[in-house]
């Protein structure tokens, strides 16, 4: 009987700790499939609730008007965020998967060490992390979440700053194989087996027969026979399947050829063939008929080689202001919430939820309004929501596009500044693989608001004086001169206030395009204006041209193809950059020069958007005659600054809004019939200084990037050498001794001989037929060379004092 007690205790305390682990279990269950539903779809839906997560988490639980579009809530958006986001990325779903292993195994499902696997699955995940965001690292912010998250980003950032990207991935492959060699028993045994086979020349590859039917035996002596016939068991060792319990590793001798996965024409001589010498295969392409040069050079063509040296801007001469950050407090916005809630009612208007989205200078409200109300009833209440909210002036979008909201925008009582530091900083813009990133500034949601100019394709900026309009300029440019080469890009900028633009005079050699002897770069004459535009018409149907002879569309077509070298440099064909002509102070040059101005840029605005001519047009007076049906037809994207009268808005946007904004850089930006609110970066003239300082301290070409001579400043004024002598590139002896020499005329022989790029080499050739030393192009043909021998070339130079 005392045995029966104590037998019947002792299964007593075995019932309690089965209903422990069971009690457990399931907690561990629930939590596990709840991380893994948020997870699964936060990747899906966690861009929508990306408002949130900004707010800490007793603001998150304590407000519950708070609306997500997560199905697990607020609680499961902000775990999923913080776990994918903020954490390892897709690996985080292993974080579920840990708890649900641990549910079972308390269970008694499945009997494995719970510690063992969990430092394994720690270990692997966190390389796993970092492996992908160094294999995506390319891609833009948006995308890094969902696959390394800020872990696998920050940590490839720095490695690849660390050791580069070469010695990223041999570290990375390092620590698999140290995770291997801990985690598979085998695999230490058969790396040391493999590694004594190779050093004792014990691996023979098998022969590699083409014809899948043939045997190979069939084509060895006897002598290989015997040689072949004892390796054979070995080989099949070597080459075998593991299937452990964890793992499954397929072993190869080195150097076997797996001829499923090459050409005929591309497989490596076995080591049983005995060569001697060098093995090699040229192949010689014919030049005639298509136009291309695809056997000159195999390397592609690198437009940067010229300015090889050439460094980028960096961030530390921007400043950053975000040290003096005022966040809106929490009561300002209840505050705002009751009062517009408080309106509605007064008017018998019913809500059914409200969401605060805080941006830097606006705070955006989204109404859900109740079943029934008019839209329209809303709307004819902005007056009065502004005059509760004591507001500076409110916008209301009804509806916000996209979403089944109605917004009111109220002004911050305390707006940040946001810095050019910030928007040029942000992963977006660096990250960008736009073909002419702009960062304009910061939306309401605080995201930075990148555009590509290549596809806007023209742009119409206006707004009242002191709005921002100048500032909005500057931080156009400078986004450009951030991120592109000199090579890539040219500036035609035109400053009738002669004031704006003259800090940008230094990067003549660098970025700025200019017609030929003209002295300044930044053009403030109206007669100088008119010149230009007509040499950019010419330069835009000289572009054209160059694409009808190949059957090309664009710009983006045409320069890949030159740079694969498919495309003849004898045949007149060059690199194109993209030209971005800048205007300031439209409205002047119209009342100075009306149609003679207006004409060509029209011409510009519709044709020169596939030839990489893009415009942008300023002006403070955005009434109709100045902002012409012409021109905005042709414009369709627009930045509209705050403006004095809703006809201003609507002559700009062609709707109201522009009237309500703020001043100081808040901008409405219509682009694809889409119309956003931005808070434009701020960018001093102390910081342009810095930047153009920094740049033009670097090597610069030869001179600014000549436009074509237009009808109006050609003109035949006599030619003077003696006058044109300064103006001589370096190297232009040096070619001409060249030229007379070999006797050939010819723009791709002076680039390959000096590894000079097309624009400082067509220059060199001009400078040559300017002082007769060749003759005028003949289409494709070279250019004859008029100096028979070296010593009529020395009369010459001597005739020049050169």
């Amino acid at each position: 009987m005392a045995k029966k007690a104590v037998k019947s205790s002792k299964s007593g305390n075995n019932n309690k700790l089965s209903t422990r682990n069971f009690i457990v279990g399931m907690v561990l269950l629930f939590l596990g499939g709840f991380i893994a539903a948020s997870i699964i779809a936060f990747i899906f839906t966690g861009g929508a609730d990306r408002s949130i997560f900004d707010l800490s988490f007793f603001e998150l639980v304590s407000n519950s008007d708070l609306v997500v579009v997560n199905p697990l809530g607020k609680f499961g958006a902000w775990i999923a965020d913080m776990l994918v986001t903020n954490g390892i990325g897709i690996f985080s779903l292993a974080v579920p998967a840990v708890l649900i292993a641990l549910a079972f195994n308390l269970f008694g499902v499945n009997k494995f060490s719970f510690r063992c696997f969990v430092w394994r699955c720690f270990l692997l995940v966190v390389w796993g992390s970092v492996v992908l965001g160094f294999l995506f690292f390319g891609l833009s912010d948006r995308f890094y979440p969902l696959i390394g998250g800020a872990h696998g980003y920050f940590v490839a950032k720095w490695l690849m700053s660390s050791f580069g990207v070469v010695g990223t991935f041999m570290l990375l492959a390092l620590l698999l194989l140290i995770y291997l060699s801990l985690t598979v028993s085998s695999f230490q045994t058969r790396i040391v087996a493999f590694v004594e086979r190779v050093s004792n020349n014990r691996i023979h590859l098998p022969k590699i027969s083409i014809d899948p039917e043939e045997n190979p035996a069939d084509e060895l002596t006897d002598d290989e026979m015997e040689d072949e016939q004892p390796q054979d068991v070995e080989i099949e060792d070597d080459i075998e399947v593991v299937d452990d319990s964890e793992t499954m590793t397929i072993v190869r001798p080195e150097g076997e050829i797996d001829n499923t996965e090459k050409p005929v024409n591309q497989l490596v001589p076995s080591n049983n063939i005995e060569t001697s010498g060098t093995f090699t295969i040229t192949e010689t392409v014919s030049d005639e008929g298509d136009g291309t040069n695809r056997g000159s050079l195999d390397t592609p063509y690198d437009p940067t080689l010229e300015l090889s040296q050439y460094k980028y801007p960096t961030l530390d001469l921007l400043t950053d202001y975000q040290t003096d950050r005022d966040d809106v407090s929490e009561t300002e916005l209840y505050e705002n919430k009751n009062k517009i809630e408080q309106t509605l009612n007064n008017f018998s208007i019913r809500i059914q939820s409200i969401k605060a989205t805080v941006g830097p200078t606006v705070t955006l409200y989204e109404i859900v309004p109740a079943p029934g109300v008019r839209i329209s009833k809303i709307q004819s209440l902005e007056n009065d929501i502004a005059l509760n909210l004591s507001a500076l002036g409110i916008r209301i979008i009804a509806p916000i596009p996209g979403k089944g909201t109605i917004g009111i925008e109220v002004p911050n009582s305390k707006p940040q500044i946001v810095s050019m530091y910030s928007v040029i900083k942000s992963n977006k813009f660096q990250q960008s693989t736009y073909e002419l990133p702009v960062a304009l500034g910061k939306t309401i949601s605080n995201e930075t608001f990148v555009i590509d100019l290549a596809k806007t394709p023209h742009l119409l900026v206006a707004g009242a004086t002191g709005q921002g309009k100048s500032v909005g300029l500057n931080a156009i440019i400078t986004s450009l001169l951030y991120k592109k080469h000199p090579s890539q890009v040219k500036l035609v900028m035109v400053d009738p206030k002669m004031v704006e633009f003259s800090v940008y005079r230094k990067l003549e050699k660098h970025f700025l395009a200019k017609m030929p002897n003209e002295d300044d770069a930044i053009i403030t004459d109206v007669e100088k204006v008119k010149s230009t535009l007509n040499s950019l018409t010419i330069e835009m149907d000289d572009r054209y041209a160059l694409l009808q002879k190949v059957d090309l569309r664009n710009i983006k077509e045409y320069n890949k193809k030159f740079i694969n070298r498919q495309l003849n440099p004898e045949h007149g064909h060059r690199f194109l950059p993209y030209i971005v002509v800048v205007i300031d102070e439209f409205a002047d040059l119209i009342m100075m020069a009306g149609k003679e101005v207006e004409t060509p840029i029209a011409r510009i605005a519709q044709k020169a958007r596939a030839v990489g001519i893009h415009m942008i047009l300023a002006t403070q007076r955005p009434s109709t005659n100045i902002i012409t049906g012409v021109i905005k037809a042709n414009f369709p994207s627009r930045i509209a600054f705050k403006v004095s009268s809703m006809v201003d808005s609507r002559t700009i946007l062609d709707s109201s809004g522009a009237q309500h904004l703020i001043g100081r850089g808040d901008m409405l930006v219509s682009m694809d019939s889409a119309t956003t609110r931005v808070q434009c970066a701020f960018v001093d003239t102390d910081e342009v200084i810095r930047i153009n300082d920094y740049i033009s301290a670097q090597q610069g070409y030869f001179s600014a990037y000549e436009l074509p001579e237009s009808s109006a400043a050609t003109g035949d004024e006599g030619f003077d050498p003696q006058a044109d002598v300064g103006k001589l590139d370096s190297l232009f002896k040096e070619v001409a001794m060249m030229v007379v020499s070999t006797q050939a005329g010819s723009t791709s022989n002076i680039q390959r001989r000096f590894s000079l790029g097309y624009n400082r080499a067509g220059k060199l050739m001009d400078q040559l037929e300017r002082f007769g030393i060749v003759g005028p192009a003949e289409g494709s043909k070279p250019r004859s060379v008029l100096v028979q021998t070296e010593m009529d070339l020395e009369r010459i130079f001597a005739g020049l004092g050169i």
